[in-house]
């Protein structure tokens, strides 16, 4: 029984109409672009940009911004061509079973819901405390017992929200792109407002240096040195070009999110023109407005200054306007109320996908009657994150996120290049020219991002994979829908 049969376009397309697996299909290029733009502005904008400023690159941040939005734009051709070609639920994890085999498939699978639990789960407690920011500047303090897991009991409110979103995600995806891009219209305008307002308290001096000169990192050892720094035995070194990668590594969080898109391919009604779209179109709109929102912030306020937890607010705070301080955090608000819902959103397709396969148990992934989305595994994505959310500081967990999404990433890029050179005949209506080259760069680009995060992330992502391997070989293997066809299929013996 081999593990790296693979499943083929044609059937991963028919399996789609299936009564009690069918997604309605509803949503637009428009409604995908949305959502890319709703998932990707969020922690990154509002927090990363004064870490991998103050810490890394300086006034730079706005090219370690760019490099991370190029590997992100290599891997997103390749999404883009393989979401045309394939318009199946499960993104990345469709792609690598029809271009790899079973195996990698899992593989990536079980990659995508450690990014997208964690990561949904991390941005729920983001949502918590800039909600405790907020009810304080209105004379609102919760009790650190149900508002902070750290130091209380049980985060109450990062719960609830988890909550109220599954229902709204239950209910409908057309719901929620509406409710989606409500936000997003909101969000933008926050964006827009900090790059507007902030150009009038930009002072020249700040940007000099542009790039500070390389210093040695301090405080870098054993598991939270980077694999760079434990495999060559020194740095990156702190600002300079190194710096700059090291930044881009970190600052690679906040375009976490664009794949997200392609997990929504069956339910979009033109999916070989409005996937690619979505999916570049986002990507393009947002790293357009990183790098506006890095070069305002870093010139509003010595890189050396900044908050690194809340740049933004505390930027204006320090130019003496605290009421634009208390809009940005109401932006910050709605912000990442939409990368909890599109991240729970890509987390119930791609675990729909592996349960319609049956790597995961079947009944799972039934689809609800009247509002067409796959209700139960909605509603156990929503209960184990608001688990994790409320119980759990999830700092170190969350740094596992940009590993996870970096792997397959390049997983992804492999199988597009495999699938053009096995399936010649597959009808392309994206076709990235030059896929090669393209594929390659993806793989090189992300692969460098991977070597800059630190040894104890990769650690836990080998825990984490090695825990995939041991659910696939004493489950899935064995009961997929590929190995039931391959005993149905096989000559009976005779003794």
């Amino acid at each position: 029984m081999s593990v790296m049969r693979t499943k083929s376009v044609e059937q991963a397309i028919r399996e789609t109409e299936e009564p009690e697996h069918q997604l309605k299909k509803d949503l637009s290029g428009l409604d995908l672009t949305v959502f890319g733009v709703g998932v990707i502005i969020g922690t990154g904008i509002f927090v990363l940009t004064g870490e991998a400023a103050q810490e890394s690159a300086g006034p730079a941040v706005a090219i370690s911004f760019v490099l991370a939005a190029i590997a992100c734009a290599l891997a997103g051709l390749c999404y883009a061509e393989f979401a045309s070609t394939v318009p199946v639920a499960g993104s990345a994890y469709t792609f690598s079973y029809a271009g790899i085999g079973e195996l990698v498939a899992w593989i990536i699978g079980w990659d995508l819901i450690l990014e997208l639990l964690i990561g949904a789960a991390t941005v729920s407690v983001g949502w918590s405390q800039y909600l405790s920011v907020l009810l304080d500047t209105l004379g609102i303090s919760l009790p650190t017992a149900i508002s902070n897991a750290e130091d209380g009991v049980f985060n109450l409110p990062a719960a609830v929200i988890v909550l109220v979103l599954t229902a709204v995600l239950v209910t409908g995806v057309r719901i929620s792109s509406r409710l989606n891009a409500v936000i997003v219209a909101i969000k933008l305008i926050v964006v827009l407002f900090v790059i507007v307002a902030g150009l009038f308290f930009i002072k020249a001096s700040n940007y000099t240096p542009f790039i500070p000169p390389s210093k040695p990192s301090e405080g870098e050892s054993g598991l939270s040195q980077t694999l760079v720094q434990a495999v060559f035995g020194s740095g990156p070194a702190a600002f300079g070009v190194s710096g700059i990668l090291a930044a881009a590594a970190l600052v690679f969080f906040a375009f976490i999110g664009f794949d997200v898109v392609a997990t929504a391919a069956e339910e979009t009604k033109n999916p070989q023109r409005d996937v690619p779209r979505g999916i570049l179109g986002s990507l393009v709109l947002c790293t357009i407005l990183y790098v506006a929102v890095s070069l305002v912030v870093v010139g509003m306020q010595k890189y050396s200054e900044l908050d690194p937890e809340a740049p933004l607010a505390t930027a204006f705070r320090d130019v003496g306007h605290p009421l634009f301080a208390d809009f940005i955090t109401v932006g910050a608000l709605a912000g990442l109320t939409t990368v909890i819902m599109v991240l729970m959103l890509g987390q119930s397709r791609v675990a729909f996908a592996m349960s319609r396969d049956h790597l995961l148990p079947p009944k799972l992934g039934k689809v609800h009657p009247k509002f067409g989305t796959p209700y139960r595994i909605t509603i156990f994505v929503g209960i184990v994150v608001a688990i994790l959310a409320g119980l759990l500081p999830l700092s170190a967990l969350a740094e596992m996120v940009n590993i996870g999404t970096l792997f397959a990433f390049v997983l992804v890029s492999i199988s597009t290049l495999i699938l053009r050179r096995t399936r010649p005949d597959l009808d392309r209506a994206f076709r990235v020219r030059g896929l090669p080259v393209v594929a390659g760069l993806a793989v090189v680009s992300c692969v460098i991002l991977m070597l800059f995060l630190e040894v104890a992330t990769w650690l836990r992502f080998l825990v984490w994979m090695a825990a995939g391997f041991a659910i696939y070989f004493g489950y899935g293997r064995t009961h997929s829908r590929l190995a039931n066809q391959e005993r149905e299929s096989a000559p009976a013996r005779v003794d």
